[in-house]
């Protein structure tokens, strides 16, 4: 009985979260939306006993990933009015993209496979069973071609950002190492006769 009044609880807070990073207006609370989100799918994960992946929602999305999206929404300054000047033109088809979701959720919702017999309840583990040590094994064994492949993609993704980022300007002003290293006495002092 608690445990479904958490579950509700997480997944409710969940959902109303994920609608205010859509419906806000304002870019730094919709990031703060989005940790709050991070947070009750966190619980939810807790609830299922798996608490390494619920940590480690917090540890990197929230602790790195969002603060990392902070930094870059403040330093950016985005124009929000410039960019709701077009925003009527897609107007058509986001309606009918919200209609076909509401129509699959409905449909969904009343399949029965939600109702009360239907629902299979989540048995919880032993202590004799560790979770980090079944993520490793399924993760590298069973999903191995899948995670390099992502390593590999999430590289090139990390070095075509620091390429697209890296830009010499006129106006700055860099150190010639080997010309400080190659100075004289002479270069620097110079006497003056007064």
């Amino acid at each position: 009985m608690l445990e479904t009044a958490f579950f509700n609880l997480f997944a409710g807070l969940c959902i109303l979260s994920g609608i205010g990073v859509v419906l806000s207006r304002n870019t730094m609370h919709s990031v703060m939306f989005l940790i709050l989100c991070f947070f009750n799918a966190s619980g939810l994960f807790f609830l299922l006993d798996a608490e390494f992946l619920g940590i480690i929602l917090i540890l990197i999305y929230v602790g790195a990933v969002m603060v990392l999206f902070m930094f870059v929404i403040m330093m950016l300054e985005v124009n929000v009015a410039k960019l709701r000047e077009g925003i009527t033109q897609y107007l058509p088809l986001g309606g009918m993209i919200a209609v076909i979701l509401l129509v699959e959720f409905v449909a969904a919702a009343s399949s029965g496979v939600f109702a009360d017999g239907a629902m299979a309840t989540a048995a919880h583990l032993g202590q004799e069973v560790n979770n980090t040590k079944q993520i490793g094994q399924v993760l590298y064994t069973k999903y191995l071609l899948g995670f390099e492949i992502a390593a590999i993609i999430l590289l090139v993704a990390l070095i075509g950002s620091i390429v697209l980022t890296l830009r010499g300007r006129k106006d700055a002003k860099y150190q010639n190492m080997t010309a400080q290293v190659k100075v004289r006495r002479e270069d620097r002092v110079r006497k003056v006769s007064m």
